[in-house]
């Protein structure tokens, strides 16, 4: 079964078992609802839990499972991910795509030369940057931008941008 992270677990949180959790997901009022259930990733074994308690906290989430009440039953699961099955995925818009999406994905210009491919996205504030491994050069970092990024085909695997003055 394919999982995708909406989070990781980064500590635990006062003595009743809540963890602290550093959201990766766009959409964590979903995500990290009472009853809502998620898979913790530790190693090679997915542990079902539900959501009892969530709240914000300091740029954070802190979590309460339902299946555990205090902190040494937790503690175990710091540096595991928190991850939602590939069939809990909602639909996006059109033009919204996600993370697991994109990456891999072919990357070349409207004049059809290959830049490279998309390794990594960073989220560093008012838009995406995708990170576009290319061969023996350094790293290109694309702005998610309608200025830049023209066509996105997922069929093909294929991003086509048009480069704007700077960014090479």
């Amino acid at each position: 079964m394919n999982y995708y992270h909406v989070g990781k677990i980064v500590n635990t949180h006062g003595i009743r078992g809540e963890v602290k959790v550093m959201v990766t997901t766009d959409f964590p009022e979903d995500r990290f609802q009472v009853g809502k259930q998620l898979v913790i990733l530790k190693g090679n074994i997915p542990v079902e839990v539900t959501i009892q308690q969530a709240r914000a906290h300091k740029g954070m989430e802190l979590l309460k499972f339902k299946e555990y009440d205090n902190i040494n039953d937790v503690q175990a699961f710091r540096d595991c991910y928190l991850a939602v099955p590939e069939e809990a995925q909602g639909e996006l818009a059109e033009g919204e795509y996600y993370y697991h999406q994109i990456i891999g994905l072919v990357v070349e210009t409207t004049a059809g030369q290959a830049l490279g491919t998309i390794k990594e996205i960073l989220a560093p504030g008012a838009n995406d940057v995708w990170v576009v491994q290319r061969p023996g050069q350094k790293d290109l970092l694309l702005p998610v931008i309608d200025d830049v990024v023209k066509d996105v085909d997922l069929a093909a695997g294929v991003v086509t941008v048009e480069l704007m003055e700077g960014l090479e």
